[in-house]
């Protein structure tokens, strides 16, 4: 069973920055795409960033220019720094991974909330 522990949300005023993390831990097969999507009350779940286990990235574009995805795979930790933060980004985080052989797992989330 993979575990994601999420960690960085918070409170942050506009302008500001915040980086959060995912630590995944007990998987026995190699971590493919990893990902962070972000939901706000009454809302679906969207895609927020992704990056696979060669690097290659993508953005939704609210987020392009401010937000960016990393990954460690010796760690098997996906980051994602987000500066120049908006009220609009407020939402709980999510992290996303799929292993190898196909099953996905979800973190629990972390709030992150931007005050104006």
């Amino acid at each position: 069973q993979v575990r994601l522990v999420e960690s960085g949300g918070g409170l942050v005023q506009a302008g500001g920055s915040l980086r959060l993390s995912c630590a995944a831990s007990g998987s026995r097969f190699r971590l493919n795409t990893m990902s962070w999507y972000r939901q706000t009350p009454g809302n679906q779940r969207e895609l927020v960033a992704a990056i696979t286990s060669g690097g290659s990235t993508n953005y939704a574009d609210s987020v392009k220019g401010r937000f960016t995805i990393s990954r460690d795979n010796g760690e098997n930790t996906v980051y994602l720094q987000m500066n120049s933060l908006e009220p609009e980004d407020t939402a709980v985080y999510y992290c996303w991974v799929r292993i190898s052989v196909g099953y996905v797992y979800w973190g629990q989330g972390t709030q992150v909330t931007v005050s104006s």
